[in-house]
Protein backbone atom coordinates (compact mmCIF):
# COMPACT_ATOMS: atom_id res chain seq x y z
CA UNK A 1 0.00 0.00 0.00
CA UNK A 2 1.26 3.49 -0.72
CA UNK A 3 1.62 6.01 2.01
CA UNK A 4 -1.31 8.18 2.68
CA UNK A 5 -3.64 7.01 -0.12
CA UNK A 6 -7.56 6.79 0.47
CA UNK A 7 -8.57 3.47 1.00
CA UNK A 8 -11.62 1.67 2.13
CA UNK A 9 -11.18 -0.82 4.64
CA UNK A 10 -13.37 -3.65 5.05
CA UNK A 11 -15.69 -3.22 8.76
CA UNK A 12 -17.03 -6.62 8.54
CA UNK A 13 -17.33 -9.92 6.92
CA UNK A 14 -19.92 -11.86 5.43
CA UNK A 15 -19.92 -15.94 5.85
CA UNK A 16 -21.35 -17.43 2.49
CA UNK A 17 -21.82 -20.90 4.08
CA UNK A 18 -22.97 -23.89 2.31
CA UNK A 19 -25.78 -22.68 0.48
CA UNK A 20 -28.21 -20.15 -0.82
CA UNK A 21 -31.25 -21.79 -1.52
CA UNK A 22 -33.81 -21.79 1.57
CA UNK A 23 -35.05 -25.32 0.75
CA UNK A 24 -31.27 -26.56 1.06
CA UNK A 25 -30.54 -24.51 4.49
CA UNK A 26 -33.23 -25.76 5.96
CA UNK A 27 -32.00 -29.54 5.88
CA UNK A 28 -28.62 -28.59 6.26
CA UNK A 29 -29.91 -27.02 9.61
CA UNK A 30 -31.85 -30.10 10.53
CA UNK A 31 -28.99 -32.20 9.95
CA UNK A 32 -26.25 -30.31 11.70
CA UNK A 33 -28.24 -29.39 15.04
CA UNK A 34 -28.71 -33.27 14.98
CA UNK A 35 -24.52 -33.91 14.84
CA UNK A 36 -24.42 -31.14 17.29
CA UNK A 37 -27.01 -32.18 20.05
CA UNK A 38 -25.59 -35.47 19.95
CA UNK A 39 -21.60 -34.75 19.95
CA UNK A 40 -22.28 -32.04 22.73
CA UNK A 41 -24.58 -35.16 24.51
CA UNK A 42 -22.34 -37.57 23.81
CA UNK A 43 -18.64 -36.04 25.15
CA UNK A 44 -20.57 -34.40 27.85
CA UNK A 45 -22.04 -37.76 29.28
CA UNK A 46 -18.47 -39.48 28.84
CA UNK A 47 -17.56 -36.23 31.15
CA UNK A 48 -19.97 -37.16 33.76
CA UNK A 49 -19.18 -40.52 33.94
CA UNK A 50 -15.03 -39.98 33.98
CA UNK A 51 -16.34 -37.44 37.14
CA UNK A 52 -18.48 -39.32 38.82
CA UNK A 53 -17.31 -42.91 38.90
CA UNK A 54 -14.71 -43.69 40.93
CA UNK A 55 -13.51 -46.41 38.99
CA UNK A 56 -12.41 -44.18 35.93
CA UNK A 57 -10.49 -42.11 38.18
CA UNK A 58 -7.26 -43.56 36.15
CA UNK A 59 -4.73 -41.21 33.56
CA UNK A 60 -6.31 -42.55 30.78
CA UNK A 61 -9.82 -41.39 31.20
CA UNK A 62 -8.55 -38.61 32.92
CA UNK A 63 -6.91 -37.85 29.57
CA UNK A 64 -10.44 -39.17 27.82
CA UNK A 65 -12.72 -36.71 29.82
CA UNK A 66 -10.10 -33.92 28.64
CA UNK A 67 -10.51 -34.74 25.04
CA UNK A 68 -14.42 -34.52 25.48
CA UNK A 69 -13.68 -31.14 27.00
CA UNK A 70 -11.62 -30.15 23.99
CA UNK A 71 -14.22 -31.46 21.29
CA UNK A 72 -17.11 -29.80 22.99
CA UNK A 73 -15.49 -26.35 23.23
CA UNK A 74 -14.73 -25.88 19.33
CA UNK A 75 -17.71 -27.56 17.91
CA UNK A 76 -19.33 -25.25 19.93
CA UNK A 77 -17.46 -22.35 18.84
CA UNK A 78 -18.44 -22.73 14.96
CA UNK A 79 -21.76 -24.78 14.89
CA UNK A 80 -24.00 -22.78 17.06
CA UNK A 81 -22.99 -19.86 14.58
CA UNK A 82 -23.71 -21.65 11.46
CA UNK A 83 -26.68 -22.98 12.27
CA UNK A 84 -28.37 -19.51 13.06
CA UNK A 85 -26.72 -18.46 9.66
CA UNK A 86 -28.31 -21.48 8.15
CA UNK A 87 -31.80 -20.18 8.86
CA UNK A 88 -30.93 -15.98 9.11
CA UNK A 89 -30.75 -13.42 6.17
CA UNK A 90 -27.89 -11.88 8.01
CA UNK A 91 -24.89 -13.37 7.87
CA UNK A 92 -22.24 -10.87 8.78
CA UNK A 93 -19.73 -11.24 11.72
CA UNK A 94 -16.79 -8.98 12.41
CA UNK A 95 -14.91 -8.58 16.12
CA UNK A 96 -16.79 -12.27 16.43
CA UNK A 97 -14.96 -13.30 13.70
CA UNK A 98 -11.10 -12.99 15.39
CA UNK A 99 -12.44 -14.53 18.09
CA UNK A 100 -14.05 -17.37 16.80
CA UNK A 101 -10.86 -17.43 14.81
CA UNK A 102 -8.80 -17.32 17.93
CA UNK A 103 -11.34 -19.83 20.07
CA UNK A 104 -11.03 -22.50 17.67
CA UNK A 105 -7.45 -22.62 16.90
CA UNK A 106 -6.76 -22.66 19.97
CA UNK A 107 -8.78 -25.75 20.94
CA UNK A 108 -7.79 -27.15 17.61
CA UNK A 109 -4.13 -27.12 18.09
CA UNK A 110 -4.87 -27.82 21.77
CA UNK A 111 -6.15 -30.74 20.76
CA UNK A 112 -3.70 -31.67 17.87
CA UNK A 113 -1.02 -31.62 20.94
CA UNK A 114 -2.83 -33.52 23.34
CA UNK A 115 -3.18 -36.25 20.76
CA UNK A 116 0.62 -36.93 21.24
CA UNK A 117 -0.43 -36.93 25.56
CA UNK A 118 -2.83 -39.92 24.92
CA UNK A 119 -0.71 -41.68 22.46
CA UNK A 120 2.20 -41.28 25.57
CA UNK A 121 -0.31 -42.99 27.66
CA UNK A 122 -1.19 -45.68 25.60
CA UNK A 123 2.88 -46.09 25.23
CA UNK A 124 3.28 -46.64 29.08
CA UNK A 125 0.21 -48.61 29.50
CA UNK A 126 1.77 -51.18 27.27
CA UNK A 127 5.46 -51.11 27.64
CA UNK A 128 5.86 -50.65 30.82
CA UNK A 129 1.85 -51.75 32.95
CA UNK A 130 3.45 -52.30 35.64
CA UNK A 131 5.59 -48.83 36.29
CA UNK A 132 2.60 -47.14 34.71
CA UNK A 133 0.77 -45.68 37.55
CA UNK A 134 4.05 -44.50 39.12
CA UNK A 135 5.31 -42.75 35.75
CA UNK A 136 2.13 -41.01 35.11
CA UNK A 137 1.41 -40.21 38.45
CA UNK A 138 -1.73 -37.09 39.14
CA UNK A 139 1.14 -33.99 39.03
CA UNK A 140 2.34 -35.26 35.60
CA UNK A 141 -1.36 -35.91 33.80
CA UNK A 142 -2.38 -32.26 35.19
CA UNK A 143 1.56 -30.69 33.72
CA UNK A 144 0.83 -32.52 30.73
CA UNK A 145 -2.78 -31.41 29.86
CA UNK A 146 -1.88 -27.84 31.45
CA UNK A 147 1.08 -27.67 28.90
CA UNK A 148 -0.94 -28.45 25.43
CA UNK A 149 -3.72 -25.82 26.46
CA UNK A 150 -0.98 -23.15 27.01
CA UNK A 151 0.66 -24.01 23.37
CA UNK A 152 -2.74 -24.23 21.69
CA UNK A 153 -3.45 -20.59 22.83
CA UNK A 154 0.28 -19.37 22.33
CA UNK A 155 0.55 -20.45 18.82
CA UNK A 156 -3.37 -19.49 17.97
CA UNK A 157 -2.17 -16.26 19.22
CA UNK A 158 0.29 -15.74 16.25
CA UNK A 159 -1.48 -16.95 14.02
CA UNK A 160 -4.60 -14.67 14.73
CA UNK A 161 -2.40 -11.87 15.41
CA UNK A 162 -0.85 -12.11 11.98
CA UNK A 163 -4.02 -12.69 9.84
CA UNK A 164 -5.54 -9.75 11.49
CA UNK A 165 -3.38 -7.42 10.93
CA UNK A 166 -3.57 -7.70 7.12
CA UNK A 167 -4.74 -5.08 5.15
CA UNK A 168 -8.85 -6.32 3.89
CA UNK A 169 -10.03 -3.79 1.69
CA UNK A 170 -12.72 -6.08 -0.12
CA UNK A 171 -13.98 -8.19 -1.06
CA UNK A 172 -15.38 -9.01 2.30
CA UNK A 173 -17.28 -12.40 1.42
CA UNK A 174 -15.44 -15.68 3.38
CA UNK A 175 -16.39 -18.56 1.17
CA UNK A 176 -16.46 -20.68 4.30
CA UNK A 177 -19.17 -21.27 7.45
CA UNK A 178 -16.92 -19.93 9.72
CA UNK A 179 -13.47 -17.94 10.14
CA UNK A 180 -10.99 -20.29 9.44
CA UNK A 181 -7.68 -18.73 8.92
CA UNK A 182 -6.61 -19.39 5.27
CA UNK A 183 -10.01 -18.52 3.83
CA UNK A 184 -10.02 -15.37 5.94
CA UNK A 185 -6.78 -14.36 5.01
CA UNK A 186 -7.23 -15.08 0.49
CA UNK A 187 -9.20 -11.72 1.22
CA UNK A 188 -6.33 -9.86 1.84
CA UNK A 189 -5.30 -7.13 -0.25
CA UNK A 190 -1.56 -7.70 -0.15
CA UNK A 191 1.46 -9.99 -0.88
CA UNK A 192 1.00 -12.95 2.30
CA UNK A 193 3.70 -15.33 1.42
CA UNK A 194 5.45 -14.27 4.24
CA UNK A 195 1.94 -14.76 6.84
CA UNK A 196 1.67 -17.89 4.46
CA UNK A 197 5.29 -19.12 5.64
CA UNK A 198 4.31 -18.34 9.35
CA UNK A 199 1.03 -20.15 9.05
CA UNK A 200 3.71 -22.79 7.47
CA UNK A 201 6.13 -22.82 10.63
CA UNK A 202 3.05 -22.99 13.51
CA UNK A 203 1.57 -25.67 11.41
CA UNK A 204 4.75 -28.01 11.52
CA UNK A 205 4.70 -27.62 15.08
CA UNK A 206 1.18 -28.30 15.75
CA UNK A 207 0.91 -30.55 13.52
CA UNK A 208 3.94 -32.53 11.54
CA UNK A 209 6.09 -32.96 15.19
CA UNK A 210 2.73 -34.23 16.70
CA UNK A 211 2.03 -36.88 14.33
CA UNK A 212 5.55 -37.82 14.14
CA UNK A 213 5.44 -38.23 17.66
CA UNK A 214 2.39 -40.46 17.52
CA UNK A 215 4.01 -42.53 14.77
CA UNK A 216 7.16 -43.08 16.98
CA UNK A 217 4.49 -44.18 19.64
CA UNK A 218 2.64 -46.45 18.03
CA UNK A 219 5.86 -48.20 16.43
CA UNK A 220 7.21 -49.27 19.90
CA UNK A 221 3.73 -50.16 20.89
CA UNK A 222 3.44 -52.51 17.70
CA UNK A 223 6.73 -54.00 18.75
CA UNK A 224 5.49 -54.24 22.33
CA UNK A 225 2.19 -55.82 21.19
CA UNK A 226 3.86 -58.48 19.17
CA UNK A 227 5.89 -60.17 21.90
CA UNK A 228 2.65 -60.32 23.86
CA UNK A 229 2.04 -64.34 24.15
CA UNK A 230 -1.85 -64.35 24.69
CA UNK A 231 -3.81 -64.04 21.54
CA UNK A 232 -6.45 -62.37 24.23
CA UNK A 233 -3.92 -59.74 25.44
CA UNK A 234 -2.99 -59.23 22.00
CA UNK A 235 -6.65 -58.62 20.51
CA UNK A 236 -6.72 -56.28 23.77
CA UNK A 237 -4.22 -54.14 22.95
CA UNK A 238 -4.90 -53.91 19.90
CA UNK A 239 -8.47 -53.00 20.63
CA UNK A 240 -7.14 -50.09 22.72
CA UNK A 241 -4.99 -48.59 20.64
CA UNK A 242 -7.55 -49.01 17.38
CA UNK A 243 -10.05 -45.99 19.15
CA UNK A 244 -6.89 -43.59 19.58
CA UNK A 245 -5.57 -44.53 15.90
CA UNK A 246 -9.19 -43.70 14.38
CA UNK A 247 -9.67 -40.90 15.76
CA UNK A 248 -6.49 -39.39 15.16
CA UNK A 249 -6.90 -40.28 11.40
CA UNK A 250 -9.81 -38.54 11.35
CA UNK A 251 -8.44 -35.72 12.52
CA UNK A 252 -5.35 -35.04 10.87
CA UNK A 253 -5.73 -35.99 7.54
CA UNK A 254 -8.16 -33.15 6.49
CA UNK A 255 -6.31 -30.55 9.19
CA UNK A 256 -2.73 -30.91 7.48
CA UNK A 257 -4.73 -30.74 4.02
CA UNK A 258 -6.60 -27.46 5.15
CA UNK A 259 -3.16 -26.01 7.22
CA UNK A 260 -0.05 -27.13 5.38
CA UNK A 261 -0.86 -25.81 1.40
CA UNK A 262 -0.21 -22.12 0.18
CA UNK A 263 -3.40 -20.26 -0.87
CA UNK A 264 -2.95 -20.35 -4.27
CA UNK A 265 -4.27 -23.77 -3.80
CA UNK A 266 -7.41 -22.83 -2.13
CA UNK A 267 -10.78 -24.60 -3.24
CA UNK A 268 -13.61 -23.15 -1.01
CA UNK A 269 -16.17 -25.33 -1.56
CA UNK A 270 -14.21 -28.83 -1.22
CA UNK A 271 -12.46 -26.58 1.67
CA UNK A 272 -15.80 -26.25 3.54
CA UNK A 273 -16.40 -30.44 3.20
CA UNK A 274 -13.07 -31.15 4.34
CA UNK A 275 -12.93 -29.06 7.34
CA UNK A 276 -16.18 -30.71 8.61
CA UNK A 277 -14.34 -33.90 9.17
CA UNK A 278 -12.07 -32.19 11.77
CA UNK A 279 -14.41 -29.50 13.17
CA UNK A 280 -17.56 -31.14 13.27
CA UNK A 281 -17.60 -34.94 12.42
CA UNK A 282 -14.49 -36.08 15.01
CA UNK A 283 -16.03 -34.50 18.28
CA UNK A 284 -19.39 -36.97 17.27
CA UNK A 285 -16.84 -39.86 16.10
CA UNK A 286 -14.96 -39.54 19.80
CA UNK A 287 -17.42 -40.49 22.55
CA UNK A 288 -18.82 -43.02 19.81
CA UNK A 289 -15.83 -44.82 19.10
CA UNK A 290 -14.26 -44.89 22.97
CA UNK A 291 -18.01 -45.55 24.32
CA UNK A 292 -18.85 -48.21 22.36
CA UNK A 293 -15.28 -50.12 21.96
CA UNK A 294 -15.25 -49.82 26.00
CA UNK A 295 -16.22 -51.78 28.49
CA UNK A 296 -15.26 -49.74 31.29
CA UNK A 297 -17.52 -46.75 29.81
CA UNK A 298 -20.74 -49.17 29.61
CA UNK A 299 -20.02 -50.55 32.58
CA UNK A 300 -19.78 -46.82 34.34
CA UNK A 301 -23.40 -46.10 32.04
CA UNK A 302 -25.14 -49.24 33.59
CA UNK A 303 -23.94 -48.21 37.29
CA UNK A 304 -25.28 -44.62 36.39
CA UNK A 305 -28.46 -45.38 35.59
CA UNK A 306 -29.06 -48.19 38.48
CA UNK A 307 -28.03 -51.80 36.72
CA UNK A 308 -25.54 -52.77 39.41
CA UNK A 309 -24.79 -56.29 37.05
CA UNK A 310 -24.17 -56.44 33.66
CA UNK A 311 -23.28 -59.15 31.64
CA UNK A 312 -20.90 -59.04 28.74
Amino acid sequence: MIPGQNQSWVSEFILLGFSSDPTTNSILFLVFLLIYLSSVLGNGLIIMLVCLDTQLHTPMYFFLCTLSLLDMGYVTTTVPQMLVHLLAHYQTIFAGCWLQMYVFGSLSITESIFFVVMAYDRYVAICYPLHYIVILNWGLCIWLVAGTWVCGFFFSLLHTFFTMNLPYCGPNRVNHYFCEGPSVRSLACMDTNLIEMVDFVLSFFAIVIPISLIVASYIHIAKAILKIKSTQGRCKAFSTCASHLTVVTFFYAPATYIYMRPNSSLSPERDKQISLFYNVFTALLNPVVYSLRNKDIKRAFFRLIGHSRVDW
